[in-house]
């Protein structure tokens, strides 16, 4: 089994979903969890306590199977989270994100780069509703055609109003 699936195994199996594992500079090793679109609502954001227990969890699984590392850092994907499967485009449907595509598409001006409104996937192709030259454009793409893609941070901040 590789790095990957024995991470994502072990983060599945203990309630979180996976987002990315990345390896950094000097041997750091980054995993990124949520919680599964089905109870992230109910649990709300992934708290410290939540990094600490999977943290330790995999620090035992990577001594267990030999996978080198000099840190592991575990933390949530943060409020610009990346888009990496299906799921999360279904999930986050009717969000704004960024997008970055492998090369320029000639129905889109040839643009790469395009911010806009998810839309919900249609089997394999998926939508984002963005501002073009002449209005509203939608731009149908699958995963293939993604190099980066990332939701927009939206912050609210409240009045201190009574």
């Amino acid at each position: 089994m590789q790095q990957f699936e024995l991470i994502e195994t072990t983060v599945t199996g203990m309630g979180y979903e996976l987002v990315e594992v990345e390896r950094a500079e000097r041997g750091i090793l980054r995993v990124y969890i949520d919680f599964p679109p089905e109870t992230a609502e109910e649990k709300g954001a992934i708290s410290v306590e939540d990094c600490a227990l999977v943290s330790h969890q995999l620090s035992h699984l990577l001594t267990v199977e030999n996978i080198p590392y000099e840190r592991l850092e575990v933390s949530s994907p943060g409020l610009d989270r990346p888009l990496k499967k299906l799921s999360d485009y279904v999930r986050f449907a009717g969000c704004e994100a960024v997008v970055k595509l492998r090369m320029p598409m000639a129905a889109a001006a040839n643009r790469k780069s395009f911010t806009g409104i998810l839309q919900e996937p249609e089997g394999e192709t998926l939508g984002l509703e963005f501002e073009g030259k002449d209005g509203p454009a939608v731009l149908n793409f699958t995963l293939a055609d993604v190099d980066k893609a990332r939701l927009v941070p939206q912050v609210t901040f409240g009045s201190r109003k009574a």
